[in-house]
């Protein structure tokens, strides 16, 4: 599968080209003209890696930096920017940025820079896909085993394995908002309607499994998706 670029960048020829720079590298490119287009693109669609100019209608790169790192921790975020003072580039780096690149920039070391980014993207990835022990609350999940145990050590219940893979991503993503098409892409594979009522299902099973902790929620944020709320570090 193709990586998903969000580009963001309002000088339409700038944006084209880079566009159709990274296509030809065999990147899927999101163009956005403006930052409030880009913040409204990120949160419908899941993306791997983010170009942000600075300078831009509606929402100033920055601004926009600082919400997609409050929403993901992890999504590599580059600055491609005309603005090379110093203190530009610190605020980059303070806003959540990974790297800080001044225009005119080479295509081909911003090829490069992308590469790099996202294999260490990667590999945070399959770290936490790797984990299969959480602490949750007063209890814990052995995703291997598919259990949820007590702190003693008795068994509170017994998932079967798509309860476990649903509530993996979700301690993967804990105290996070999660889209509902990112919890199919994820889990299910794809996004579509019947898949979607067979989440809600699911969802509905895996709150019975918490009746015995409160300070465990898996909230329903409506029209956008969940946000399971766990105590303390997983």
């Amino acid at each position: 599968m193709k990586a998903r670029i969000l580009l963001v960048e309002d000088d339409q020829n700038v944006g084209a080209v880079t566009k159709k720079r990274l296509e030809e590298a065999g990147y899927d490119v999101v163009h956005s003209t403006d930052g409030q287009m880009a913040w409204e693109q990120f949160q419908s669609r899941t993306f791997d890696i983010c170009l942000l100019d600075v300078v831009m209608p509606k929402k100033d790169g920055f601004t926009l930096a600082e919400q997609i790192r409050r929403k993901n921790d992890f999504i590599p975020i580059l600055f491609l920017t005309s603005k090379a003072l110093d203190e530009d580039k610190i605020k980059g780096f303070k806003t959540g940025a990974d790297d800080y690149i001044t225009k005119p920039f080479s295509m081909q070391e911003l090829l490069l820079r992308i590469e790099v980014f996202l294999k260490r993207s990667k590999t945070a990835n399959s770290a936490a896909e790797k984990r299969t022990q959480y602490s949750i609350g007063k209890l814990t999940f052995d995703y291997n085993d598919l259990i949820l145990r007590e702190k003693n050590g008795e068994v509170s219940s017994t998932l079967t394995q798509k309860e476990a893979d649903l509530l993996k991503y979700l301690c993967d993503n804990a105290n996070k908002t999660l889209k509902r098409e990112e919890i199919l892409f994820h889990v299910w594979g794809k996004d579509d309607y019947f898949l979607g009522r067979s989440m809600d299902v699911f969802i509905t099973k895996l709150r019975k499994h918490f009746r015995s902790d409160p300070s465990i929620k898996l909230e329903t944020l409506h029209g956008v998706g969940f946000r399971f709320n766990v105590p303390g570090q997983l």
